[in-house]
């Protein structure tokens, strides 16, 4: 890539409901930790991956009424 083609969009699992719950550190809208999401920018597409393998799980650690579940 040279100077005149722009960058990639990064791809990301940010659905714009950014609340991170205190319980489980996880944002409410798209189950990232704060760490992650600060660093999302930083990290290559590898890491991404891993890290979104992980979300659809991670719904299980926010109290279903939070997510309006309920």
């Amino acid at each position: 890539m040279d100077a005149r083609t722009p960058p990639r969009p990064v791809t990301t699992p940010c659905i714009k409901v950014c609340v991170v719950d205190s319980d489980s550190g996880l944002c409410l809208g798209c189950h990232r930790t704060l760490n992650e999401i600060a660093r999302w920018a930083a990290i290559d597409e590898a890491e991404r991956q891993a890290i979104v393998a992980q979300l659809a799980a991670r719904r299980d650690r926010i109290a279903p009424e939070k997510l309006g579940w309920v």
